[in-house]
């Protein structure tokens, strides 16, 4: 074969194998594809049962967590109208507070404000009005009418005066300047509450220049000023130490409503023990008045028993002078049918009058027996 043949020969052989490894390929081919895809659709099967719980899952994590967004959507808005609402109270307790505190620096406003506070600790106390105690008694003095806010009866028949005072203005601005941010807020607030010392020792030294104690006969020297906060008294005893010594000596005695509770506590209790020593006083007199009497009773009763005795003794000795010589006669008189009436003899008396036996009723020095006799010789 020459050259050119074997060159076609070989050519179509390697044609031949070519188509033939080209068929064979394919056919390999398919096979795997075949079998990748068996795989692949077992695995995504595998993988499908895998995830769903997973998935369903996320889709319930999903619902849960509109639900709460749109619950948290509602809770916003109701605290956010919370938060209004209290931003609108505190505002308008601001407001009030301030009015308070304006009304209360008026000298008229606090006085009223401070009797207020009094009736309602005197009330506390048990107290009631006309009986225990009086509402601004007037009473005219050397330097015109004087009229305190209370009158406290104590036992006795003695009285104590008890007078409101509130200092506010500077106490109100003392706590205005603690409340400020500023830098100096403490000293500011340290200088108005030494003012405020000031002003409880300058209602101190009014209160013992009015000397209430010589109007109102028989009073205690002294007057019980009364302040209707806790805080008044403190915070001016913080400032000024000093300030109740201060008081002694003029004759004032500060009180807050706790303290004056307590006194007028120990005021009700000494009227009680006087209320029921007084009883036992009339318990004491009626009974003397009715053992006295009773002892004269006996005197007259023992005088009838005497007289008793002594008529039941006439009495028999009228009946035996009848039985032994009246009737004697008498009969003589039946006997010569001079009347036919039958004449009946009376019987003697046997009974004895029962004598007194209690000593007190007997006894001459008995208690009160020489007393009575006294006064019946006089």
């Amino acid at each position: 074969m020459d050259a050119l043949t074997l060159l076609v020969v070989a050519t179509l052989a390697l044609l031949a194998g070519l188509a033939l490894g080209t068929l064979v390929g394919a056919a390999v081919l398919r096979r795997d594809q075949h079998t990748a895809t068996d795989h692949v659709r077992a695995s995504v099967q595998a993988t499908a049962q895998v995830v769903a719980p997973v998935r369903d899952s996320l889709e319930q994590f999903a619902v849960r967590l509109r639900e709460l967004e749109s619950s948290g959507v509602a809770w916003h808005s109701k605290l956010q109208a919370q938060v209004e609402s209290v931003r609108l109270t505190g505002e308008t307790l601001r407001r009030e507070t301030q009015g308070l505190a304006t009304a209360l620096r008026r000298p008229q406003v606090r006085g009223q404000w401070g009797e207020m506070h009094l009736r309602r600790a005197v009330e506390l106390a048990g107290m009631v009005e006309r009986c225990d105690f009086t509402l601004q008694p007037s009473v005219r003095g050397d330097d015109g009418l004087l009229r305190p806010d209370l009158l406290v009866r104590l036992a006795g028949g003695r009285q104590v005066v008890v007078d409101a005072k509130v200092p506010l203005d500077a106490f109100l601005s003392a706590t205005q300047a603690a409340a400020d941010d500023a830098a100096d807020a403490h000293q500011v607030s340290a200088d108005h509450m030494g003012r405020h010392a000031r002003q409880v020792r300058s209602h101190i030294d009014a209160l013992a220049q009015k000397a209430y104690w010589r109007q109102f006969a028989p009073t205690p020297e002294l007057v019980v000023m009364f302040l209707p906060g806790e805080a008044f008294l403190s915070q001016a005893l913080e400032a000024d130490p000093g300030l109740l010594e201060y008081a002694a000596t003029r004759r004032v005695v500060p009180a807050t409503p706790t303290t004056l509770i307590a006194l007028l506590r120990t005021v009700s209790y000494a009227w009680s023990q006087e209320t029921l020593a007084h009883g036992a006083r009339e318990v004491q007199l009626v009974g003397r008045e009715l053992y006295e009497r009773l002892a004269t009773m006996g005197e007259h009763v023992d005088r009838l028993g005497r007289s008793l005795t002594s008529a039941v003794g006439a009495y028999n000795k009228a009946v035996a002078s009848l039985e032994s010589r009246v009737l004697v006669s008498a009969r003589r008189m039946h006997d010569l049918e001079v009347g036919s009436a039958e004449l009946v003899s009376p019987a003697p008396v046997g009974e004895a009058v029962r004598p007194l036996g209690a000593p007190e009723l007997l006894d001459p020095q008995a208690p009160g027996r020489a007393e009575r006799a006294a006064r019946r010789a006089g």
